[in-house]
């Protein structure tokens, strides 16, 4: 449902949809998409009203350095020369109102 509901929003904001659940060996990526700039790479975490934590909490370091490499075989097998940028889209659903945070340039790639 989160998926649904991010791939949703990022369309109403200008973004093409070009790929969902993409997978690279066991990584997956859950949106890519793109607008006039940048290819995004968007990592969804959906959790219900009740979860104490920030759901971004949950897109540590070693999992930025996988969605990462990820994204850079996305690019090389699409022969993508447009750059990058990392994004997390949380929703918090089973409240009163639903929630949804989108989150640019969450991190960034390092050496």
């Amino acid at each position: 449902m989160g998926e649904d509901l991010a791939a949703e929003w990022l369309q109403q904001h200008g973004y093409t949809i070009r790929d969902r659940n993409w997978r690279s060996g066991r990584t997956e990526i859950d949106i890519i998409a793109e607008n006039d700039e940048f290819i995004v790479f968007a990592e969804v975490k959906t959790r219900s009203a009740g979860y104490l934590a920030d759901p971004a909490a949950a897109v540590n370091v070693p999992k930025q350095r996988t969605i990462i490499f990820a994204a850079s075989n996305y690019l090389k097998s699409k022969n993508l020369e447009k750059e990058a940028r990392f994004d997390i889209i949380t929703v918090v659903a089973g409240g009163p109102e639903l929630l949804m945070d989108h989150v640019e340039n969450a991190f960034y790639p390092t050496m």
